[in-house]
């Protein structure tokens, strides 16, 4: 009973197998083709999310470009703008009064010149000069000694600018990140700034009153403060107003970038501070040995001043001389 028990569970066992076998056999070709049909589908669909996202990367890609193309062109436009206004502001008494900080007009200072002049002019008669040496002195300085008294200020002033640049830029990133807009901010340094940044944001702020946009109204900026600082300022400006993004990182960024500049520029003057006073030693050496010679031996050099030999001997010692202060001053001047 037990062997026939299991014989015939052998029989179902082979049966069940066998009619297993037979149906995988009728329906491996459907399983296949169901397997494959679902395959193609996958692959269907993915190529399909392929596509969408090659789409979407390209208009990405395309839109990145509309707005670098966007932005090149800003710059570019305010590059050209400023060039101009820096031609107008070097050729210009006008932009150089105002770049000096002074009050006055170019009418003005032509008379105070002539003032200057004439009174220079007196002051060399009664030394008892001769006629010709007095009115080139009067020359001098009705002409050059005014102009150089503004190009002192100008620098003075620039550099006084760029001292105080980076911390109103450092107090316009907590302002914006504060929850202020820019218009604000530019207000609060216009109101609460030091001279002369505060003086040139209330010119920002007064040209934004009469119509100007603020990119339009920084750019001016550039022409009563030709420095590059002011131009990264300006371009910033630009650049945010045309491609967005996040302004007080910006800000921060080029208050940090101007405060490296102006490390640079103090380590490149300390570096070069041998070399200049090795240019002026030499430059002075021989006024100083003309004097020592003409306080002991007078006759022995008064003959430079009296033969026409001498005179020449002088002009090109005079041109000599400045050839070579030139070149000193080019080999110890750098430009950052």
């Amino acid at each position: 009973m037990f062997g026939l028990d299991i014989t015939i569970v052998a029989i179902f066992a082979l049966a069940a197998l066998s009619t297993a076998g037979l149906a995988y056999g009728v329906l491996f070709s459907r399983i296949e083709a169901q397997k494959k049909t679902e395959s193609r589908v996958r692959r269907v669909q993915a190529a399909e999310t392929d596509q969408s996202k090659a789409k979407a990367a390209r208009d990405r890609m395309q839109e990145m470009s509309k707005r670098r193309k966007s932005v090149q062109d800003s710059l570019k436009d305010l590059e050209k703008k400023q060039q101009d206004q820096t031609k107008r502001a070097a050729t210009s008494l006008k932009a150089k009064l105002g770049q000096a900080g002074l009050s006055i007009s170019v009418g003005q200072f032509y008379l105070f010149s002539a003032l200057f002049g004439l009174f220079t002019l007196v002051l060399s008669f009664l030394a008892g000069g001769d006629i010709l040496v007095c009115l080139g002195v009067a020359f001098i300085a009705a002409l050059g000694f005014p102009r150089w008294v503004v190009g002192f200020l100008v620098k003075r002033r620039l550099n006084k600018f760029l001292e105080e640049f980076p911390n109103s830029l450092d107090v316009m990133v907590r302002s914006i990140k504060s929850g202020l807009p820019l218009t604000d901010a530019l207000r609060l340094i216009a109101a609460e700034g030091q001279e002369p940044v505060k003086t040139e944001f209330r010119r920002i702020v007064e040209s934004q009153q009469v119509g100007l946009s603020v990119p339009e109204a920084c750019a001016r900026m550039f022409t009563s403060i030709p420095l590059q600082e002011v131009n990264f300022f300006a371009i910033v400006i630009a650049i945010q107003s045309q491609a967005g993004g996040n302004l007080s990182e910006a800000l921060g960024n080029l208050s940090r970038v101007l405060r490296e500049r102006r490390k640079m520029r103090a380590k490149v003057n300390a570096l070069s501070m041998e070399a200049k006073a090795s240019a002026a030693i030499i430059g002075a050496l021989p006024f100083i040995v003309a004097s020592l010679v003409y306080l002991t031996s007078p006759d022995y050099i008064m003959i430079l001043f009296t033969d026409s030999r001498g005179h020449l001997i002088l002009g090109l010692s005079a041109v000599w001389m400045s050839i070579g202060i030139l070149v000193m001053r080019n080999m110890i001047n750098f430009d950052i």
